[in-house]
């Protein structure tokens, strides 16, 4: 198994760094199956890595960073598995409030993209104050994708760019690509330079779908809660060789 870098203090450089990248957290229940554990047990091994690989792409100067934590399509799954979710976010949302001076040094923004309806009042109210608290840190952003789906994403831009036309505030000439980042949950934020999917699967699974149109793909067999430093350094390298033309020569 690769070397796990975070565990010690080699921090590598390179020569070109993803301002974005994004994570398909996928392979929890696969590797709880694996070793005859319950699925819940997956998720908080899957949450650790989450901890870690956050952490990890501030200290190396990522600037943004987006998991893909829960999907639209999620709440289809058993509904004690939905749950056990759901716990294990609420009791990652109190370790920040807990481990806040730490969190201060470590500079990282929180940020939850996605429906909020569905979601249970207790965790709103634990996503809004964290979002509050972390709100001036400018090391990384961390983008949580909760009850979160790209085509979902799209469809909510258009109806509120619809609205603001039929309320006279807009006028469909002004609708270019820029005006419907505006409207995406990521607005602001660069699109995702390099997203990575562990575990065996080569799709994106309806995640940033408008964002990742010249995104830089990685693909690995590797579970979610194995995946280390080390392999995100591995997709890093492997990112700095990428010629990147968006349609040029």
């Amino acid at each position: 198994m690769p070397q796990d870098i975070s565990k010690s203090n080699e921090i590598p450089v390179f020569d070109i760094l993803p301002r974005h990248v994004g994570f398909i957290m996928d392979g929890n229940g696969r590797w709880a199956k694996q070793r005859g554990l319950p699925r819940s047990e997956g998720h908080k091994e899957g949450a650790k890595t989450f901890r870690k690989i956050g952490e990890y792409a501030a200290d190396i100067g990522i600037k943004y960073v987006t998991f893909y934590a829960f999907s639209t399509e999620n709440w289809k799954r058993p509904e004690a598995e939905v749950n056990a979710i759901m716990s294990l976010f609420g009791d990652y949302l109190n370790e920040v409030i807990e481990r806040i001076g730490e969190n201060e040094e470590k500079g990282i923004k929180l940020k939850f993209i996605g429906d909020r309806r569905g979601i249970s009042p207790e965790l709103l109210n634990l996503m809004n104050y964290t979002e509050k608290l972390t709100e001036n840190k400018n090391k990384v952003t961390l983008n949580i994708a909760v009850n979160y789906g790209g085509r979902h994403e799209l469809t909510s831009a258009v109806k509120n760019i619809a609205e603001k036309i039929k309320n006279g505030e807009l006028s469909p000439e002004n609708i270019d690509e820029n005006l419907i980042s505006d409207y995406l949950y990521t607005s602001g934020q660069p699109d995702p330079d390099l997203i990575i999917r562990p575990s065996g699967e080569y799709r994106l699974s309806n995640f940033l779908t408008w964002q990742s149109a010249y995104s830089e793909l990685w693909f690995s067999d590797i579970l979610w809660p194995d995946f280390t430093t080390e392999d995100f350094n591995e997709a890093l390298r492997a990112f700095e060789k990428r010629n990147r033309r968006f349609g040029g020569i």
